[in-house]
């Protein structure tokens, strides 16, 4: 009888969890629609088209002050170098994300600390004297056209309470009626254009670059625009001609289970072990662990990735073991120029993904892989920053309950081979990750020498000790720890929003197989590739109805469903897609409608769709129609 009771109370904790994480993530789906659809709002006040590019820092101002910022130059010459030559709509949705719209309380406060009588007014004597020879300098035409506001100025006094208010007012005006223009205007709301990712024909044109290292720093260069899409002289809306509609049913997907992967059925086998993260980067690309599997012999194999579970997890919610994962591997062979896709992990058991197959002796590439259907940047109000120091009774600096945690949770992260230490190459990922630098054997040395190491590793507590130095050293100075703490994914209140820690399993039948990690870099041409061509080999295939060589590929497993978009013809091709009719479904782009454009001769991925709660059905419907 206790057992029912406890296996009931699991099951309404699992009911109650999984109804809080749908309500969380559809308020999350909700925000990122609404937060897209005022960009789109604001850049078709301007511009007649979101494939048009902003073309100078004027132009770029003007967008960002219809989308209610107010950027001063400096700001503007942020992200418009010497360098620039265009910013495209995803540039200017990624301004978008690290400015925030000015707050009344700020622009407020900005005026109070001029008003010396402390009486609400500014003499605008005063007001010339401050804004032209403190901070970004205005001119006497910008200042006169600020003092001659009949709303805000009486008696060569400057009412900054009502000009807060007044400029407020403003922003929000012009919001939302380039938000109503959008609603009632068919073709600009059929122009709404998502991220764009390399395509297969760039890819084949080029091998793989070299390895790079991805890291977080507190401004981070973005990337720059390319080539204009379309002119910037005015023209017609383009119309649209629905061509395909790809309608597919799904079941409820969170009990299915594969008996292919269950570990009894492997516990014979040799197996391999490694542990990785996927990071979320402020551009929205996922950076993650790659790794080299090597096999001596032609054997059976089980491979599985899954989200880990830390230590610390009773009563805590955990956004990144909702995460889909995937592992894709390829083929390393010295007499071809590129790699080969063997196969992915689209069997499942419980959160586990795997695939069994057979594999002969050689050189593989084991590249992980998530949707970004469910890892997205999250926009949580922080309330309190979470403190990481803190004063013992001696005086000293000690690390918080809070930030011991956290530590504890970054060391299991970057514990590669999980054997409970640090090894320097297990510590090197961690630094390029954080600093981008690597430790050389003589500052690893040094190292060892100051704090507890066990067999040429750092032991946890030692990186403990290594974290409280670097807070000491500096005298309380937490900017490093905190920079520390946001490269590894973790936000203001010490809470693990962006990264999703996985483990990866090589079971072997007939042989020790190895795995090593060997960099952390974003997915890259290759992975793109295997997307590709996994979904035209195993997918279904449907040419539009009005070009016979502009081709939708749809594969669906029983969690997710993927759509490639191959364009055979000698132009480009700009195919729009709409899912307002799909149901309890969630896709990798946060829209709902969008477009992609198509190189010639070439194909992507279009979007990637999963269920937004996997104990209820979920509907796919898309209408594909070209855009012409």
């Amino acid at each position: 009888m206790a057992s029912g009771q406890e296996n009931n109370a699991s099951f309404c904790s699992e009911q109650t969890a999984a109804s809080e994480s749908s309500r969380a993530k559809s308020s999350h789906n909700y925000e990122e629609e609404t937060f897209y659809r005022n960009c789109r709002a604001s850049y078709l006040a301007i511009f007649k088209s979101s494939l048009e590019n902003i073309k100078s820092k004027e132009q770029l101002c003007l967008v960002l002050q219809q989308a209610g910022r107010n950027p001063s130059w400096k700001t503007v010459n942020k992200y418009w170098t010497l360098h620039t030559t265009s910013l495209n709509f995803d540039d200017f949705c990624f301004i978008l994300k690290k400015e925030p719209p000015v707050q009344k309380t700020e622009l407020f406060k900005a005026f109070a600390k001029m008003d010396a009588s402390n009486d609400g007014y500014i003499l605008h004597s005063e007001l010339r004297n401050i804004l032209t020879t403190k901070g970004e300098k205005m001119t006497l035409e910008e200042i006169n056209a600020i003092t001659e506001l009949a709303e805000v100025n009486n008696d060569g006094k400057f009412d900054y309470y009502k000009f807060c208010k007044l400029y407020m007012t403003t922003n929000e005006q012009c919001l939302k009626n380039a938000v109503e223009k959008l609603e009632v205007d068919s073709k600009l709301k059929r122009q709404q254009f998502g991220n764009q990712i390399e395509t297969f024909s760039e890819m084949a044109k080029s091998p793989d670059s070299k390895p790079k290292t991805a890291r977080k720093t507190e401004a981070r260069p973005m990337r720059k625009g390319g080539h204009c899409k379309s002119s910037l002289r005015p023209s017609s809306a383009p119309s649209c001609n629905i061509s395909l509609t790809s309608t597919i049913s799904m079941g409820a997907s969170s009990n299915k289970k594969s008996k292919l992967i269950e570990e009894n059925a492997v516990k014979e086998w040799q197996c391999a072990y490694s542990k990785g993260c996927f990071f979320l980067e402020d551009n929205d690309e996922i950076v993650t662990h790659k790794y080299k599997l090597f096999l001596p012999q032609r054997s059976t194999v089980c491979i599985t990735i899954k989200p880990i579970r830390f230590g610390q997890m009773e009563g805590k919610c955990f956004p990144w073991l909702a995460v889909d994962t995937a592992l894709y591997i390829l083929k390393e062979n010295e007499t071809e120029e590129k790699l080969k896709v063997v196969n992915f992990t689209e069997l499942r058991n419980k959160e586990a993904f795997g695939w069994r197959g057979e594999l002969g002796a050689g050189v593989y590439w084991v590249i992980p892989f998530t949707t970004g259907c469910r890892f997205k940047k999250m926009k949580k109000q922080i309330g309190e920053e979470a403190k990481l120091i803190y004063e013992d009774g001696d005086g000293c600096l000690a690390l918080t309950k809070e930030f011991r945690v956290a530590l504890s949770e970054i060391f299991e992260m970057i514990d590669l081979d999980g054997n409970g230490f640090l090894s320097l190459e297990e510590y090197n990922f961690f630094e390029m990750r954080t600093s981008g630098e690597k430790c050389d054997e003589e500052a690893w040395a040094i190292c060892k020498q100051n704090f507890e190491t066990k067999n040429n590793e750092l032991t946890k507590q030692g990186f403990m000790d290594l974290n409280l130095m670097e807070a000491s050293d500096r005298g309380g100075n937490l900017s490093d720890l905190w920079i520390t703490l946001m490269s590894m994914g973790y936000n203001k209140a010490m809470e693990l929003t962006e990264a999703c820690p996985f483990s990866i399993h090589i079971y072997s039948e007939k042989c020790k197989p190895q795995i090593k990690p060997v960099c952390l870099e974003t997915g890259g041409g290759q992975l793109n590739k295997a997307i590709c061509m996994n979904v035209v080999n195993k997918g279904d295939a449907k040419p539009m109805d009005n070009s016979e060589n502009v081709i939708i590929h749809t594969y669906k497993s029983d969690t997710r469903i993927t759509s490639i978009i191959e364009n055979k013809t000698e132009g480009k091709t700009v195919i729009h897609l709409n899912n307002e009719k799909s149901k309890n479904c969630v896709n990798n782009r946060g829209l709902n409608a969008f477009a992609i454009e198509v190189a010639p001769k070439s194909m992507m991925v279009s979007q990637h769709v999963m269920p937004l709660n996997e104990q209820e059905e979920w509907i796919y419907n898309c209408v594909y129609s070209v855009l012409v």
